[in-house]
């Protein structure tokens, strides 16, 4: 199964769209649709208006042309230094869901009381006064009975305006259960960088200066970060660089790679440990960065301890120790037999990835660790980037360059009794507590964990929720163990749902609030980085609203806090309408959309400001550089870009960072060494602290949590098996999922353009949902190409198309993540009144699983087993 690069290019031919005739006749929309005319880009004169693409979590700077009030067109914002000029399909598929007729066009509330998958809630349109009295109402009741802890806000994807909505509201009306999305993304992959560097966040590639990528389960050109990007250079990164992609699928990147390693889906981290046990016994580490024996000998021989008194180390710390606690046997022959990758490859791709350090990538992603025990898969993965000295290096990992902004103001003073009172009662994720660490950061609890809420709500633990939020998520279809959040949603009593389209959770709501479209339609920045460049981009209302849409993060909350204000509770309104102030003008918030815009220039300030900006005096010496050259030049070389005011920064829609500052972090790691840590001291003293504040040891931790190691492996990168549901004889098949290029966070399933481009997924249909099958696995269950079959899982089950394809690891299947609607629109679903979906949900068949230290959701790495059944 192991593959060169492949001998053939698959063609790929995109026919236009096949039109789906008919039309739903549904209460959630309004029937009739804005006349847009006629619209030709090559005649009629139009402009270019920059704002961001939030379809995935590289939120590019985007510039969007409008012609007559018409977005027509989407590119990479010209101005932005990260993804020059250049956007990947999700930025273009934007158009189709702005004008997507399936739109919610203005508040809906249910007049059906009954709840449950198939009912229909029987919505009619509300006016947004009505809409926000209701809510507020049923919060001040909840207030009334010293209840306030009972309300639970719900957070999907966001802006960097979030802590307006996710932090002062639910704050100052007094709940703890502001709960974030963050753990069904990528938190274990983040855990391996944070317990090995102290970087909690995503890493930055340097793809241009690269001489080898390694990718575990990391798919550039389509998916994982900074796509544009990857997309734009990955012929020059072939050029230059050998690829080598550790995937059970032949992923679009697998199949440009030199080399295509289908690893057992789970078994990452022995193939991780195996590589770096080869680096060591052959002496391939980077001496500079990790340093050396102090006689300069190879004495990491297989199977022998090593006198740690006897290597001098530079920059990490406990390399001797990772050897020999760890790695002393893990030799390419041992991890043979759990990958299925032979000895002869691992030593290859070992010798080669070293060969090419520094400048070598280790690319961790979701895919190799987020499964159970993922995140001691992602140290050891990351790990390699320290041992060859690629962390913080030309061509290797890189952190980021500070983005400038601003919090929200302090909301201290505007917290009552009641508010700091139940603010303090236990949160409904369980995060901090024996069986949940997630650690996040170094500290207990740090994270959330979204998807124990549905477990919570269902039992009661700690308490009944009574009222909730939810915005810009969808946590009934995305999260693992689907049907938990199908129970959930019909036993809370009251719950209101901001979105852009009706979705799955929305069919549990009791109100129905329309968001204008982020890219379009909505007032926000964030912040990101990729290409050696951090910037933060503005979302901006480049045309007018389409709908009687509202902006979720900043319109919303102040409509609400007025109402709540009404009723007797004016503490969010004081704040909103006292402590944000214009930075220009001096002027406070009189509604919503001044709201908006004043706490967005509040927050980007630091950026657009002149008289903010550090003087000559102030900025540290260039070596090497004149004071001569123009000021502008100068600032914008140290720190970022430059700007005369807030217009100007609004016109430019991107504020660039300078060029990432290699080997800035070597020796001042934000870790308890100060180091690149092998043997991990932040992680021993985060589950110390964990371990005592539940009068337990860390072993007895690891054990409840479902990890392997003891003693002393708990604190180095090191290989746990791949923990699974179902056994083998009953389930013979690993199952395991991966991301389309299509995919908008998940939002694209009501477009036209995503069927009829699926198949620039390797081994996917257009216009089709199919579990991909190797076709040895489907001769010997009598499968056939395009037959109807059942995926069947220990929890659940649901039903697709085979497709018989060479491209995946014989004993295992796979299947795209995204389709499988029962709601959200006449194409998502294929019979939306009757809630019938268009292919299979994957969150039906896989567990409710974690891994716990990091507080991520356990979706890959082979967590389930199933079985094949044709209908």
């Amino acid at each position: 199964m192991e593959m060169n690069r492949r001998s053939f290019i698959k063609a790929t031919a995109i026919s236009s769209a096949t039109i789906v005739s008919g039309s739903l006749s549904l209460k959630y929309f309004s029937e009739k649709a804005r006349a847009q005319g006629d619209i030709n880009p090559e005649t009629q004169q139009g402009e270019w208006k920059p704002s961001t693409c939030q379809g995935c979590t590289s939120w590019c700077p985007v510039q969007v042309y409008i012609v007559n009030q018409r977005a027509v067109k989407v590119m990479g914002n010209t101005n932005a230094r990260a993804n020059r000029w250049n956007v990947c399909p999700r930025g273009h598929m934007a158009l189709q869901q702005m004008y997507d007729p399936d739109r919610l066009k203005g508040p809906m509330k249910r007049t059906y009381p009954v709840k449950g998958k198939g009912i229909d809630p029987q919505f009619v349109p509300i006016t947004w006064d009505e809409a926000m009295d209701t809510i507020a109402e049923k919060m001040i009741e909840l207030r009334n009975e010293n209840e306030s802890h009972k309300f639970m806000l719900l957070r999907g994807r966001y802006s960097f305006m979030r802590d307006i909505i996710y932090e002062a509201l639910p704050k100052i009306y007094g709940t703890p259960n502001n709960i974030s999305h963050s753990s069904i993304c990528a938190e274990a992959e983040k855990f391996g960088s944070y317990y090995t560097e102290g970087f909690w966040d995503y890493r930055d590639y340097d793809l241009l200066n690269t001489r080898y990528v390694l990718a575990w389960g990391a798919d550039p050109i389509s998916s994982n970060r900074q796509v544009p990007h990857a997309i734009n250079v990955w012929g020059q990164v072939l050029d230059r660089a050998k690829v080598a992609v550790v995937d059970p699928r032949l992923s679009a990147t697998a199949a440009k790679a030199k080399i295509w390693l289908p690893v057992i889906p789970g078994e990452d981290g022995a193939l991780a440990v195996a590589i770096a046990h080869v680096i060591l016994t052959e002496g391939l580490w980077n001496k500079e960065f990790v340093g050396d024996f102090i006689d300069q000998s190879v004495q990491f021989d297989v199977g022998k301890e090593v006198d740690e008194a006897s290597f001098k180390e530079n920059y990490t710390f406990g390399v001797v120790k990772w050897w020999n606690i760890e790695l002393k046997d893990k030799t390419p022959e041992w991890a043979s037999e759990r990958t299925g990758i032979s000895p002869e490859t691992i030593y290859n791709v070992a010798r080669e990835f070293a060969a090419a350090a520094p400048h070598s990538i280790s690319w961790v992603s979701p895919g190799a660790s987020m499964q159970v025990r993922g995140g001691y898969t992602a140290m050891a993965a990351h790990a390699l980037n320290g041992l060859v000295g690629s962390v913080d290096n030309v061509g290797g990992t890189l952190q980021g360059m500070k983005v400038p902004d601003n919090t929200i103001p302090k909301f201290t003073d505007y917290q009552d009794e009641i508010a700091l009172t139940n603010g303090k009662k236990k949160k409904m994720d369980h995060r901090g507590t024996k069986v949940y660490p997630s650690l996040k950061d170094g500290k207990s609890g740090g994270g959330s964990i979204i998807n124990q809420v549905a477990d919570s709500i269902l039992t009661d633990d700690p308490y009944d929720i009574k009222m909730a939020i939810g915005y810009w998520n969808n946590f009934t279809f995305s999260c693992s163990g689907a049907s938990r959040w199908e129970q959930a949603m019909e036993k809370i009593p009251f719950f209101a749902h901001i979105t852009t389209n009706i979705s799955e959770m929305s069919q549990y709501a009791d109100i129905v609030l329309p968001s204008g479209h982020q890219m379009f339609e909505k007032w926000g920045y964030v912040k990101s980085k990729y290409n050696r460049v951090s910037y933060a981009t503005l979302n901006q209302p480049v045309l007018d609203n389409l709908w009687d849409v509202k902006m979720d993060e900043t319109e919303i909350p102040w409509m609400l806090a007025e109402k709540l204000a009404e009723k007797g509770f004016d503490n969010l309104y004081r704040y909103y309408s006292t402590e944000f102030i214009d930075p220009e003008t001096g002027d406070r918030p009189k509604n919503g959309l001044e709201f908006s815009l004043i706490s967005l220039k509040m927050l980007t300030q630091p950026m657009w400001d002149p008289t903010l900006y550090k003087t000559k005096d102030e900025q540290p010496p260039i070596e090497d550089e004149s004071w001569d050259i123009d000021e502008k030049e100068r600032r914008r070389r140290w720190s970022g870009d430059f700007f005369t005011g807030w217009e100007n920064f609004r016109e430019v829609g991107v504020w660039n960072s300078s060029d990432y500052i290699y080997r800035s972090k070597w020796g001042n790691f934000n870790t308890s060494t100060s180091q690149f840590e092998f043997y991990s001291e932040t992680l021993k003293d985060a589950l110390k602290k964990h371990a005592e504040k539940h009068v337990t040891t860390i072993d007895d931790v690891l054990e409840t949590t479902k990890y392997q190691a003891r003693g002393e492996v708990a604190f180095v990168p090191h290989y746990e098996e791949a923990y699974r549901w179902g056994n083998e004889e009953e389930f013979p098949f690993i199952f395991f999922e991966h991301r389309s290029r299509l995919n908008r966070e998940g939002r694209s399933q009501n477009l036209t353009w995503y069927y009829a481009h699926k198949d620039v997924d390797p081994g996917d249909e257009r216009w089709d949902d199919v579990v991909k099958i190797n076709p040895i696995d489907a001769s010997k269950i009598g499968v056939n190409n395009g037959d109807t079959v059942k995926i069947i899982s220990p929890v659940g089950e649901i039903s697709c198309h085979a497709k018989l394809w060479e491209g995946i690891r014989p004993g295992t299947i796979a299947k795209c993540y995204g389709q499988g609607h029962w709601a959200y629109g006449a194409l998502a679903a294929k019979d939306f009144q009757q809630g019938i979906p268009r292919g299979g949900n994957n969150n039906l068949i896989l567990p409710a699983d974690y891994d716990r230290l990091s507080g991520s959701t356990a979706r890959h790495g082979g967590v389930t087993r199933v079985k094949i059944v044709k209908i």
